[in-house]
């Protein structure tokens, strides 16, 4: 009797836990991909993945070590989130203080202003106002750090729970716990996502790779090569031009003059090309003709016209260079932003399926493209610069996830005076930039709120 009554409760504890997992039906060949940062900035990432066989001896035992397995490979994932999530925190509670502080050092003023100089009055009273936006903000990240806690401290129970079973056989439903375990996966993924994209705040100062090549030009790295292959690809000039420099790696891009030379078919146009899963997107010289050629069979795989882009210098960039089409990757995929005449020679923001070049869907805008110095996409949304020399700031963004549009403020170093390209690479989370003959990176940073419901 006594043993009954124990497997009853620890049958009520498992039901107690699973309160809050949300029923799924996830196929049996998923993966859980998850990817932050650690202290030093390294890239940390986790993969689970199920075995595709199970043995029929001993099944139970089997598939509930398995299942201990699972769960054992989230709850890393989950402390690299804790440790990311809590390092952040700490800073935004030090920004907050120093909020707070200078808060009350503009009272201060207020109420004494007499005795005060008027710079000094000015100067607090404009740092603050800028500083005020940030407090909602701290307040609500902090709330996200109790969140993933929470989190954690569920798949640590999970954790305790199943190993508990695996002493004593038949004390739960297989299938049911293995659903539930799936569920639990499933909220690591999504939540693992929403890490991965987020809204640009700030970008570093650049940093130059190298000097080379003329005035214009572009550079790139393939954002979906495989583990290992840093290749870096080095296109010269916006025009007439048909060879693709191929480096080894970043290394021998910066140290040497060792490439591979490909020829193109046709001459490029401008500076927006893209490599992307080992080819190269690129619009063909004098046309609205977008073309994707494949590295590996050195052959035209698909091209297509950009119906009603304007080219030939018709909608450039403010800095001219046959910049009408401009083509760019992010965490969605492969994107194109033009003008059209039917968009009174404002940006147009097209998805692309990268294999047919078809158009999944646009987007119209209110930006004129000749007014912009140049334009990225991080996440969905596209940012453009008010400008290619001189003092330079990201200034216009629009978000194609909620078709609205927004005029922001992110300060952005044009160290060498003429930007001819930029591009963001997702893998890297980086903004590669050609500027003025040189070959430039800047990091950027992006801030995300994890919500309960995204959980």
């Amino acid at each position: 009797m006594d043993q009954n009554k124990q497997k009853q409760k620890k049958r009520k504890k498992l039901n107690l836990l699973f309160l809050t997992v949300l029923p799924a039906n996830p196929e049996e060949s998923w993966q859980v991909f998850s990817s932050a940062q650690d202290s030093e900035g390294r890239c940390v990432c986790t993969v689970v993945a199920p075995q595709q066989s199970m043995c029929s001896r001993d099944a139970r035992t089997k598939q509930l070590r398995q299942l201990l397995e699972k769960v054992q490979n989230m709850t890393q994932s989950i402390q690299v989130l804790d440790q990311r999530t809590q390092r952040d925190l700490q800073y935004v509670e030090k920004m907050e203080v120093q909020l707070r502080g200078l808060e009350t050092k503009f009272r201060q003023v207020e109420e004494n202003h007499k005795q005060n100089i008027a710079k000094q009055y000015k100067a607090i009273k404009a740092k603050m106002e800028e500083l005020r936006p940030l407090i909602p903000v701290l307040e609500e990240y902090k709330a996200d750090a109790q969140l993933v806690l929470k989190f954690k401290e569920e798949v640590q129970n999970l954790t305790s729970v199943l190993s508990e079973l695996q002493e004593e056989m038949g004390a739960y439903d297989y299938e049911e716990l293995h659903n539930r375990v799936s569920n639990l996966e499933e909220r690591l993924r999504a939540c693992m996502q929403k890490l991965a994209c987020g809204k640009l705040t700030g970008i570093s100062e650049p940093i130059t790779i190298k000097t080379s090549g003329s005035r214009f030009g572009s550079w790139m790295t393939d954002p979906l090569a495989p583990e290992g292959d840093t290749r870096v690809w080095y296109m010269d000039g916006y025009h007439n031009n048909r060879f693709v420099r191929e480096y080894k790696s970043m290394h021998d891009f910066m140290t040497s003059d060792n490439f591979t030379s490909h020829r193109l078919p046709h001459p490029w146009s401008g500076t927006g090309q893209v490599v992307y899963n080992g080819s190269i997107y690129f619009n063909k010289f004098q046309s609205h003709v977008i073309i994707k050629f494949d590295f590996r069979t050195s052959s035209i795989s698909k091209s297509r016209q950009l119906e009603s882009a304007g080219f030939n210098n018709a909608y450039h960039y403010a800095w001219g260079g046959h910049s009408d089409i401009d083509l760019m990757v992010d965490e969605g995929g492969l994107w194109a932003v033009y003008a059209t005449n039917q968009n009174a020679g404002n940006i147009v923001i097209s998805k692309l399926n990268p294999n047919t070049l078809q158009i999944i869907k646009s987007w119209t805008t209110n930006h004129p493209k000749r007014s912009a110095g140049e334009s990225f996409m991080i996440c969905g949304t596209l940012y453009v610069t008010n400008g290619y020399s001189g003092g330079t700031k990201v200034y216009y963004a629009y978000s194609t996830n909620s078709s609205t549009y927004e005029y922001i403020d992110i300060a952005f170093q044009n160290k060498y005076s003429h930007i001819s390209m930029l591009d963001y690479n997702p893998r890297d989370r980086a903004l590669y930039a050609w500027n003025n003959g040189h070959q430039v990176l800047y990091n950027v940073t992006l801030f995300h709120v994890i919500r309960s419901e995204e959980l």
